[in-house]
């Protein structure tokens, strides 16, 4: 129907044809459009960015070595391996692999087909995720081997030896039983990272700032490093942990002393938000830090290291304890190590029990009395032992600043 001028009248005018005197229906109609159009450009939006953060999990994921070996070495002995004594404790086995194969690794020397653990630590974490103490494994360290099994299948003879001698002839599996057997402590997870690996992370995050007492000028270590504080490269900061001939005293000591410092420094770093809430410097580190990682098959995954590192970030700095275990020039030869045995195992005893033990760079001669065995004493002595003041170490924490 039309009026008198033409017009077409509003009784044939359905609802939603825009007939109204404002042009409210045109306009709820163009909304509509854009709302589905818009949820829709939604929709793949959000499917994209899942597809993409579901690739990024599963490259990260993949990454990852699992130790497959040396969890089924290590279930062949579990019967003779320490039980676990605090729930919610953690003890981890780091260790730095000098080997020469693999990509870029050859620079740093002749692949001779063997590897041996160049670095080594026991991080012991503490249930609640309190604190944090790791106390570095001198490499020269004479200790017992056990009998272990060679990557060729066949099998050591029990042994007197170094230290590195159990990750040479034995691998993972050989150096956790090794260090089980020194310390009394149940090791539940390890990690393996070489050379390559190590420099990538802390390229991964531009670098790792430090404070030098003195200049370096080392040729071997490819070093030439004013004093003061400087930032290292990730090539940089591998020559710094490696070298001994010309900085300090040249003792494996003074190494391991250079390295907890350089690791106390890394931790202060990736615990900024600079790199934590920094998509564009976590992603690389992530990269790096899993594909150069060996580990047991439960940390062999995104999910197993989250929930390893999700405690961790919350420690204070000055609860990230790092200390040598106690030593001394072994008695048949001095280029070697022994355990100053008291000393030793008052500090694996309270490794055992979580129980805290301190750091500092003089040790009082008293601080580091022997603690009675926790299996021999009553729950008073124990709630008294808890409450004692904790022994100390010599060592630094990572709230510590050299250059002050």
């Amino acid at each position: 129907m039309t009026d008198t001028a033409g017009t077409p009248s509003a009784g044939t005018l359905g609802p939603g044809a825009g007939a109204s005197a404002t042009g409210n229906g045109l306009i709820r109609r163009r909304r509509r459009r854009w709302l589905r159009y818009g949820a829709v450009g939604v929709a793949v939006v959000v499917v994209a960015a899942a597809g993409a953060g579901w690739a990024v999990y599963a490259k990260l994921d993949g990454n990852i070595t699992p130790d497959n070996a040396a969890a089924a070495e290590l279930a062949r002995y579990e019967k003779e391996r320490p039980t676990a004594l605090v729930k919610d404790a953690q003890n981890i086995l780091l260790i730095g692999s000098d080997s020469r194969s693999g990509d870029g690794n050859a620079r740093y020397g002749r692949d001779s087909g063997t590897e041996r653990s160049d670095t080594t630590i026991l991080l012991h974490l503490s249930a609640g995720r309190r604190s944090a103490t790791a106390v570095s494994l001198p490499r020269d360290l004479m200790v017992d081997v056990p009998a272990c099994r060679r990557p060729d299948g066949s099998r050591t003879e029990p042994m007197f030896a170094m230290f590195n001698y159990a990750f040479q002839k034995g691998g993972s599996a050989c150096t956790i039983r090794t260090v089980e057997k020194l310390t009394g402590v149940r090791i539940d997870h390890h990690v393996v990272v070489d050379f390559h690996g190590f420099k990538d992370m802390v390229d991964a995050i531009d670098g790792v700032r430090i404070c030098l007492a003195e200049p370096i000028h080392d040729k071997a270590a490819k070093l030439n490093l004013p004093a003061g504080r400087v930032t290292l490269s990730g090539e940089q900061a591998l020559g710094y942990v490696r070298a001994r001939k010309s900085l300090g005293n040249g003792s494996d000591t003074d190494r391991m002393d250079r390295q907890q410092r350089f690791l106390a420094a890394l931790v202060n770093k990736v615990q900024s938000n600079d790199v934590l809430l920094n998509p564009v410097k976590l992603y690389p580190l992530l990269d790096a830090a899993t594909s150069s990682l060996t580990t047991d098959p439960d940390l062999a995954n995104l999910r197993g290291l989250y929930d390893l590192v999700r405690g961790l970030r919350d420690i204070p700095a000055e609860r990230v304890q790092f200390l040598t275990v106690p030593r001394e020039s072994y008695t048949y030869n001095t280029n070697r190590d022994q355990l100053v045995e008291a000393e030793a195992e008052k500090l694996f005893e309270r490794l055992r029990t979580d129980a805290p033990v301190a750091v500092a760079e003089e040790v009082p001669q008293d601080s580091a009395t022997k603690s009675p065995n926790s299996s021999d004493r009553s729950q008073e002595e124990a709630d008294a032992h808890e409450k004692s003041p904790a022994p100390t170490f010599r060592g630094n924490t990572a709230a510590e600043d050299t250059c002050e």
